[in-house]
């Protein structure tokens, strides 16, 4: 059997990482993995600094999804010191999670449809994507590192005349991503290089532990953790799933929570207009330890931290989804019938390698140890 080195610098990855393919002929039979370009050990950084400092740190996990992981961390210490965010708070980080959720989605689309060579639409993708980074920069002030939580609520209000400009540009928004939509659903080259390709089955989902628009594609809605978050429960969320497993019902769960995320963002702004008061609270950080979960845009985030009175970070642990979709990819390849359908099984589980790029091995004694919350190095 013949192999194929991809990367680590390819057109195919937006960040660097091998994939060694092992064909059978063309076909992929299976691949190996190798990381550990990008690992930049930022929790062990993290270790020994005030929260307020952490959570700037935090931002930095990954570039795209920058916003939800500062928000899980905020939540985390919230959590562990029994905080009480308002309500203005609460729904302005719904609002700016989900237009991230969108960009996000919006990027991962635009890689896909360049990976099957539908470069009109991956354009197309990107230029709309505009209309959400001004609306990002508009509330916050930035367009990726955005710096808006803190601990006890978010950095600043917004005002009447933002409101109404987020409910203008998401009008815009709407129309042209529908549109977009219909063309990815009934495109004769987009479903030939997306349906029953890379299918993977609902009972292996177990067995990969893959989470995200990759397990809900597969038919696994209990999966998105929007589902647990108390402001969310409020908004009456409800996930978006198929049941195909292919490529194509991976980019059309995308696709259509970013329909829903609109419609979250309207709810969340309309219960805002309701609320007054200021948008934080003083936070009296106290010692502990304790675990938060969101449903980043890729699956779920996980923060374990474990502070002292005051907020000094003694250990951090975080859980990014790619680690789990990045084993998933694996048994897609059994409907892969080409090398081009594996890259494009590939960019379907939208990978993000900085994100993933934190796991830390203990040997002692010459042998693995699995790390523990806890364990000193």
């Amino acid at each position: 059997m013949a192999t194929i080195p991809i990367g680590p610098i390819h057109p195919i990855l937006k960040e660097p990482l091998r994939i060694k393919l092992v064909l059978d002929g063309e076909k992929p039979v299976d691949a190996e993995i190798e990381m550990g370009y990008v690992h930049r050990g930022i929790e062990k950084i993290m270790e020994g600094k005030h929260c307020h400092k952490g959570i700037h740190l935090a931002e930095r996990v990954c570039g795209i999804c920058s916003y939800i992981h500062t928000m899980t961390f905020a939540e985390c210490i919230e959590h562990i010191s029994k905080i009480e965010v308002p309500d203005k708070a609460r729904y302005l980080r719904v609002v700016t999670c989900e237009l991230e959720r969108i960009h996000s989605h919006l990027i991962a689309s635009a890689v896909y449809n360049f990976a099957i060579e539908h470069e009109t639409l991956g354009m197309w993708l990107l230029n709309v994507r505009e209309i959400i980074m001004d609306l990002l920069e508009m509330i916050t002030g930035n367009r990726v590192n955005m710096g808006y939580n803190v601990i006890g609520g978010v950095r600043r209000d917004i005002n009447r005349e933002m409101v109404d400009e987020i409910y203008k540009k998401l009008d815009i928004f709407e129309d042209e991503i529908k549109n977009i939509i219909e063309v990815f659903e009934t495109g004769p080259l987009i479903a030939l290089r997306s349906k029953g390709i890379a299918i993977l089955p609902y009972h292996e989902i177990m067995r990969t532990r893959a989470v995200g628009p990759v397990c809900r594609g597969s038919g696994l809605p209990e999966s998105d953790w929007r589902l647990r978050h108390p402001t969310y429960q409020e908004l009456k969320f409800k996930p978006v799933w198929r049941k195909e497993g292919d490529n194509f019902a991976r980019m059309m769960v995308r696709h259509e929570e970013i329909i829903e995320s609109i419609r979250l963002i309207r709810e969340a702004l309309e219960l805002y207009e309701e609320c007054s008061g200021d948008v934080r609270v003083k936070a009296e950080i106290k010692g502990g330890e304790g675990e938060w979960r969101n449903e980043a845009h890729r699956g779920e985030v996980t923060y374990r931290i474990e502070v002292t009175d005051g907020g000094i970070i003694k250990r951090i642990m975080i859980r990014t989804p790619t680690v789990m979709n990045l084993e998933a990819y694996k048994y897609m390849l059994k409907t892969c019938p080409t090398v081009a359908d594996a890259l494009s099984a590939y960019a379907s589980i939208d990978p993000c390698v900085s994100c993933t790029e934190r796991s830390i091995v203990a040997i002692k004694d010459g042998k693995e140890i699995p790390l523990k919350f806890g364990l000193k190095l």
